[in-house]
Order: C-alpha cells, then structure tokens, then sequence
C-alpha cells in the first residue's frame, strides 16, 4: 500500500510539474490578443517576427590572413494563425560553419526539434557543396512564441556579400548593426529602401575602436510569393557589403577595392588550372578542316559544344568560382556556365582564334562591375574578337545562332579577360521586333465553321525558345507534341497537312503552315452570322491587380496575329468591333478591324519592349486588358445583302 501511495504521489507531481512546465510555454491571453491584431494586418501570413536582432563583426584569422564574419542573429517569433507549421533553415558551404542553430520556447528554455543537416539537392544542380541546416517547427495554437537563434561564421569576408531586410515571414521591428573596425575599409551600398521604413544610425564605439552601422526595420511585409519576377536584388530591401582593404600587421592588405582586384582573384583562379588543350586537337580539325570561312569554322566550334555539352550547374566549394579544364568537359560531355564558356575558349584558340573568359551577371542581378563583389556576376560566357568585333558566346543556350544573344545576358556588363588587365563591355540589345511571333490565317465561313490555312513564323528567341521546347521531347512524341501545341488542347481544332522549315537549322525563322477548320466558331440566326475571330485571344489572364512586383517576361515578346475571312456572298457586315490603341514604355498593344474589299481584316499587335511590366504601369495594364477581354468577347456580324 504504501508503495502505490508513493506512486500516486509520484504521478501527481510529475504530471503537475508537465501542467505548470506546458503553461509556462502556451500561449497567453495577451499573446492570443496581439496574434489577433496583427493578423489584421498581415491577413495572409501566417507567422511574424515580433522583433529581432543582427549583429555582424569582423576579426581576422592571423593564420590564413582573411577578415572573418560572425553573423549573430536571433528572432522571435509569434503564430498568428490557428497553428502553423513552419521550416526554419540556414545554408553554408565550405566557406562558412554554423556555430548555433536553436530554438527556445517562451520561457527560454530549449526547444528539442529533431534538426537535420544535409547536403543541399536542387534540379538545377549535379553537385553543390552548400549544405542546408534545418528543423520543422510547429505552433500548435494561435499566440504560440519561440525564439530563434543563430550564429554562422564566414572564414572570408569576400564571400559575406549582403544582408537582405526582408524574409519568408513579416518583421514588426528588426535592427541590423555592423561593427567595423577601424582596421577594416569597408562600403555599404543601400538597395531598394524606398517605400519601406528604413532608419539608419550611425555611432562611434570607442571602446571597441569601431563604428557601428545600425539599420532599424519596422512593419516590413514578407517576400511576396509571386512567379515572373526578376532577381531580389532588383525590388528587394538590402545592403550590398563591399569589403575594400584592411590593416594587417602594419600593412594595408587590398580586398576589393576596385574591379581590378575582383578580376585579379578571378584570373588567379584561372591560372591555376591545368589545362591540356591537345586533347582537343582532333575534334577541333574535324570541326574546321572542310569549313571555307571563318565564320563557318567558328560556328561549327560553337555549335558542336551547345549541341553535345550537357550543361548542368556543378558547385563545390572554389569549383563554385573557377572553370573546369576543357578537357574534363570535353570528356565527360557536361559541365557548368564556366566550364562549357572553358571550352568553347580553348578550341577556338586552337582553331586560332583570339577567344577570352568572360565574367557577366545576368538580368537577375542589379548590380555591374563599379561594385565589386561576388554578387555582381552568376554567370561565365566567351568572347571572341575577330575583325575588330566582339561576339558573345553562350554554350548554355541551346538553339542561339552565332552573333545572337538570349535576353537574359543582353544589355549587361561584362569583364573579359585580357592578360592581367581586363576589359569592360557590354552585351548587345535586340529589340522586341526581333523576337516576333506571327500568326496569319485566311479563313472562310464554311457551315458553323471556319476553315482555311494558317502560317506560323518564329524569330529571335521565340524560335529558339520554340526549338528547345520541341528538341527536349523524344523523337518518338514529337508529332503529337506539336500538334497539341498548335490545338492548345482544344477539340475544336482539326490540323491537317502541317508542314515545317528546316527545324535542324537554328539559323533559320522557324516556320509552321497547316490546314484549319475551327468548329463552333460561327453560328446563324435568320438572316445574320456571328463569328468569333480571334481563337488565339493571347494574355486574356494576365490580371495584374493583386501583384506586388514588377511581371517579367523571359524576354522581349512580340505577338503579332493577322486574320483575312472572306466574307461569304450575298452578305456584307453589319457592325465591326471597335479597335484600340495602348502604349506605355513597357507595352504596346493595339487591336484594329477593318474591311478591305471582300475581306476582313483583323490585326492584333502585343509588344512588350522591355520584358516587363512594372508596377507603375500596373493600373494601365490593368485597363488595358479590360479592353482585350471586350475585344475578344464581342463577333462580327454579318448581314445578307
């Protein structure tokens, strides 16, 4: 008896010890009260950061002589739903270590989430050395709190390049403070403040020699989860850290001051490979012996690597910055941005031309090569110079003819290679003309339907988008792809006779004839027909109303659509649809009806010149479409004469 009574009382206070322990952890009334309110504000998040702070601090590893980063942050964190479930995740690399990597309930007591460390996989890599540190965290009722806390360390400032404001979640306040020493020259570049409150301070800490750099945030909204957009360092609030030099034992030791202190560690990487061009000696004289131009031995080089080099991204560790040997590409038949650029370099030298690295960041990225960082380029490509000329090449691009470049890499700074020098340039522009998407059909009434011939033409990246959507299907589906392309799936197309251009030739405009018939687009009453004209009817969903960022296209477009429809004898037309006109920097669109002789003429126009539309067009966009839906809702009508 006496036993079970110490069991009973036993039982008694561990489970009054679990009640006591769980209130000091659930929410409390307050904290429901302040869940509640701010889920007025931020109606589809469903977790906020109450407050939270980071601290960044410099030192130096006397061993290997870099400048070190340690990154202090912690948050706390509220659930402002009925419970949440969440995942809280930190990458690093061979160039950083994570020192901490916790959460704490309410109470400050340790959080025991199982927390998981693995490499991290993408479909977009082979192989990548980051490895991602994370834990699933669950809020099981509304006003739930935690804390979260982490310290990573970065063994070399050069690869510590920016500190984002906003996140996955809503920040009700935040300050960022940077600690830099006085040893240590560094910029901050601010990006993207406008519109948000961003206070920055300024302060002397002389009892650490430094000064302090405090950057406060308040009622920041969370990332918006939106599609099409570009790079985050294009609207995203941020700072850009630009490390220039440090006093080191009595001497000032460079970081990167200028571009060419980037470009000096760039080329240091380069020079270390061991590259063994005669493994390409064959291959190079297969391309170019029987070639009768320059021209054509450049583009038979050029061409082999876009069509039989696998690009796939390969990052470990400095491999992340420096280009594989040509011959390991050329051997494995795959490689990254850098190697395939390697490879393309080192056969065109063979072949005995003058091709150079090429460092470039894509349209993701705002930045170019005032700013030196490693966050200025992603991308590696060749120039070649021949006749005084520049040619950029891509073998990343499948399908881009020579002297053709993809959208993505248009416009933007490049650094060439030039012994130990460099040379800045630019990527050429197309316009938005260049890139035209046409589509002309000659159609009659033929009973309830309409039948005739259609032409489909593709230029500039619609025809190489076209050909590597077509390529990337097997030999075997090819012909059902594409006719379900040409339907969009629609039953009431009937696509007899297609007939093609030489698909094989990325030179060439891509062409498409066929024959139509398009059911249950005409029908009749008593003396009158209705006819629905534009079967295409492009962007009729591109609603823009509730989008936070700017819309960006994949590249400049331009949709151009002609329809001719007899019409028929012994009718003529009654009414024609209104056209319009609507034009901003970013778009053009206009919609026009007419009647030329025994023919109606309708010809539709989308232009979209800078692949994009920004936020500040968004209202007009908006009113533009508004005027396309109506268009594309309203007939023709034809009477008997």
């Amino acid at each position: 008896m006496k036993l079970n009574s110490y069991c009973c009382l036993l039982l008694v206070l561990l489970v009054s010890a679990q009640v006591y322990s769980q209130k000091r952890i659930d929410s409390t009334p307050e904290d429901i009260q302040k869940a509640k309110t701010l889920k007025e504000t931020y109606e589809d998040d469903d977790v906020v950061l109450l407050d939270a702070t980071e601290e960044i601090q410099f030192g130096i590893d006397r061993r290997t002589q870099n400048v070190t980063v340690k990154q202090n942050l912690s948050e706390h964190l509220i659930n402002i739903s009925s419970r949440s479930d969440i995942q809280k995740y930190i990458f690093y690399d061979s160039f950083s270590s994570i020192e901490k990597f916790q959460l704490s309930f309410r109470n400050k007591k340790k959080a025991n989430f199982l927390v998981q460390d693995d490499f991290y996989q993408s479909d977009e890599m082979f192989y990548h050395d980051a490895r991602v540190k994370y834990v699933n965290v669950d809020f099981p009722t509304q006003g739930y709190r935690y804390y979260y806390n982490l310290i990573k360390n970065y063994k070399d400032i050069k690869y510590f390049t920016s500190i984002y404001f906003s996140g996955q979640h809503p920040i009700v306040e935040k300050k960022v403070k940077l600690i830099v020493p006085d040893w240590l020259t560094l910029e901050i570049k601010e990006f993207n403040f406008e519109g948000y409150d961003i206070i920055k301070e300024t302060n002397r800490n002389e009892k650490l020699k430094a000064t302090e750099y405090i950057f406060t945030i308040k009622n920041m909204p969370s990332d918006p989860k939106e599609l099409n957009i570009l790079g985050p360092s294009h609207s995203k609030p941020h700072i850009l850290i630009l490390p220039k030099s440090f006093e080191f034992r009595k001497k000032t030791l460079a970081l990167f001051n200028e571009t060419k202190d980037l470009y000096k560690w760039y080329k240091s990487l380069v020079d270390s490979m061991n590259e063994k061009p005669e493994s390409l000696q064959a291959k190079v004289k297969e391309l170019t012996e029987n070639a009768a131009t320059d021209e054509e031995k450049i583009k038979n080089i050029y061409y082999w690597v876009q069509d039989n080099i696998r690009y796939i991204a390969f990052e470990d560790g400095i491999a992340g910055f420096k280009p594989d040997e040509s011959q390991n590409v050329y051997k494995k038949k795959y490689g990254d941005c850098k190697g395939m650029a390697n490879l393309i370099k080192q056969m065109l030298v063979l072949a005995g031309f003058d091709a150079r690295l090429t460092w470039i960041g894509t349209k993701r990225i705002a930045y170019d090569y005032s700013m030196p960082n490693l966050s200025v380029d992603n991308h590696m490509i060749c120039t070649l110079m021949i006749d005084g000329k520049r040619y950029f090449l891509d073998g990343t691009e499948k399908y881009n003819p020579f002297g053709e470049y993809a959208d993505r890499i248009q416009g933007r700074p490049v650094l060439i290679e030039d012994n130990d020098a460099f040379i800045l340039d630019k990527v050429p522009t197309a316009t938005v003309t260049d890139n035209k998407e046409m589509y002309h059909s000659k159609l009659k009434i033929d009973n309830e339907a309409l039948k005739g011939t259609v032409t489909k033409k593709f230029t500039g990246e619609s025809r190489a988008t076209f050909l590597y959507g077509y390529y990337s299907i097997g030999n075997d589906k090819k012909e059902d792809v594409l006719l379900s392309f040409l339907t969009k799936g629609d039953k009431n197309y009937i696509i007899e006779n297609i007939q093609n251009s030489d698909l094989s030739n990325r030179e060439k405009d891509v062409e498409l004839s066929y024959d139509l018939v398009l059911k249950n687009k005409v029908t009749s009453f008593d003396n009158e027909i209705y006819i629905d004209i534009d079967h295409n009817q492009d962007l009729k969903q591109l609603d823009l109303t509730e989008r936070k960022n700017d819309y960006s296209f994949s590249y400049k477009k331009n949709i151009e659509t002609i329809v001719e429809l007899d019409i028929p004898a012994g009718y003529k037309v009654k009414e024609l649809p209104k056209g319009f006109k609507a034009s901003t920097d970013d778009f053009e669109v206009s919609i026009d009806f007419s009647v030329k002789g025994t023919k109606i003429m309708y010809h539709k126009n989308f232009e979209f010149k800078n692949a994009v539309i920004s936020k500040k067009y968004f209202t007009q966009w908006n009113e533009t479409l508004k005027k396309i839906q109506n268009s594309y809702q309203e007939q023709l009508i034809l009477v008997k004469s």
